[in-house]
């Protein structure tokens, strides 16, 4: 009888087991086990290399400043034309440093990756596997946390890698976007000088001169403070 029951417990065990794997996988939400098309999967990727998240909210949720909008709704609700608009000549109060400043993009993004923004706003900002921003570590010094900053929040898009720069801006002065480097950036800015730049922005004009967004309004004095810490260890010669 004890030999029974055993046999017929353990039959249980293995069938509720096997209905309760097949009805987890049933019961697995549609939005993740199904994929985004290769386009929009292209844009979660691109919001995140260009900070979007960082003024917008990660997958455009909002919350990090009124001034910013969430994006759930507005990116689904304007046409393709308005986005792209939007993205190619900024928006915002240019002349307000306290107030966030969406940078103009026209003369950085491609074509192609415009389109993938788009494509990723109209589809409502799903999550794309693998499309998350830099982890900034706090716990390893100030330069640590100043150089995760420096890719997750987009400097690294226009500055170049080590602040080396070479990205164009045809329409402004000098014809590209300045390096964070060498001795003629060191002899102009001093730490000073370079937290006011991070905090007000650099707006000099409208599209297509790229502009430098205002990040007084977005970033803690700490995260400036790190930025500048960082910068100040790039090549100065």
């Amino acid at each position: 009888m004890q030999r029974s029951r055993l046999v017929v417990l353990a039959a249980a065990l293995v069938a509720s087991a096997t209905w309760g794997t097949a009805h987890a996988l049933s019961g697995t939400p549609a939005a993740h086990r199904a994929t985004v098309a290769p386009l929009v999967a292209e844009g979660a990727h691109d919001f995140v290399q260009f900070a979007c998240g960082q003024c917008h909210g990660p997958n455009g949720i909002g919350g990090v400043s009124t001034d910013v909008p969430a994006l759930r709704v507005v990116g689904r609700a304007m046409s393709t034309k308005q986005l792209r608009s939007i993205i190619d000549h900024g928006l915002g109060v240019a002349k307000d440093p306290a107030k966030p400043y969406m940078p103009v993009w026209g003369a950085v993004m491609s074509n192609r990756q415009v389109a993938a923004l788009v494509a990723y706003l109209h589809a409502g900002l799903p999550a794309v596997k693998g499309a998350v921003p830099v982890v900034v570590q706090t716990s390893q010094g100030a330069v640590v946390e100043g150089q995760g900053l420096y890719v997750r929040n987009g400097c690294i898009n226009c500055h170049g890698p080590n602040g080396l720069g070479g990205v164009p801006n045809p329409q402004s002065p000098d014809k590209s976007i300045p390096p964070l480097s060498g001795a003629g950036f060191f002899k102009e800015f001093n730490r000073k000088a370079i937290a006011d730049v991070i905090r007000s922005g650099s707006v000099i004009g409208r599209a297509p001169i790229v502009s430098m967004p205002h990040w007084g309004g977005i970033l803690e004095q700490s995260q400036i403070d790190a930025l500048v810490a960082y910068i100040e260890t790039l090549k100065s010669g």
